[in-house]
């Protein structure tokens, strides 16, 4: 094949062309920063993962008072924000990525200290650090910045209280049915593991009901 025929590197993330300073990487420099900003959004006092404390308790996700519409006694805590401050939940993500880099660059295992949320914030730290080697060398990029984003909008709709947005069916080539939402950065079949960004997932037919139950 002429090299000049050959397919232009594209972004893992968005799949738009690489420029010439961004060749040899898995993604490109928009993408890569905005991986950036979702890390940042959730470290801190003032940051999504410190705010999920104040949406714990029943009620208290809508902006009113904690009651319950029912005769029987609420959970003493929401689980939704509860699943995402525990342990699993948003600073388990993000260590296990941590691992994972360290384990492909050859580091030491590494060690996390204090409560959640400061192991919240020495993850984001560690991550941001590395984020430009990772950018250019990890070769599940596009798995990194899909979990971060997810994890900073499901903080993000239990902190404003809003519902999750809604998922359509879409049709990938091979048949298999992709669920998105018109934010969604980019897929992955899983099926046929061709891979979808934003744009491409957009244009994708809608699948039939039958299809899609």
């Amino acid at each position: 094949m002429n090299l000049d025929d050959a397919p232009a590197p594209t972004c893992s993330v968005c799949l738009r062309p690489l420029y010439a300073d961004e060749l040899g990487h898995q993604a490109c420099r928009p993408c890569t920063d905005r991986v950036d900003l979702h890390l940042r959004a959730l470290a801190g006092p003032e940051g999504l993962y410190a705010r999920l404390g104040g949406r714990l308790m029943p009620g208290s996700g809508n902006g009113g008072p904690a009651v319950s519409g029912s005769r029987t006694a609420p959970l003493p805590l929401r689980l939704e924000p509860l699943s995402l401050l525990a342990r699993g939940g948003v600073v388990t993500i993000l260590q296990t990525w941590i691992v994972d880099f360290h384990e492909l660059l050859g580091y030491t295992y590494p060690r996390w200290e204090g409560d959640l949320q400061q192991q919240c914030d020495q993850a984001v730290k560690r991550l941001r650090i590395l984020l430009p080697w990772a950018a250019e060398k990890h070769p599940a990029f596009e798995e990194v910045a899909r979990e971060i984003s997810q994890l900073r909008r499901q903080c993000e709709a239990q902190v404003s209280g809003e519902r999750p947005p809604r998922r359509v069916p879409v049709q990938c080539g091979c048949g298999q049915v992709l669920r998105i939402t018109l934010d969604s950065d980019g897929a992955r079949c899983p099926q046929c593991q061709a891979q979808y960004g934003h744009s491409e997932l957009l244009d994708l037919p809608l699948a039939e009901r039958r299809a899609a139950a």
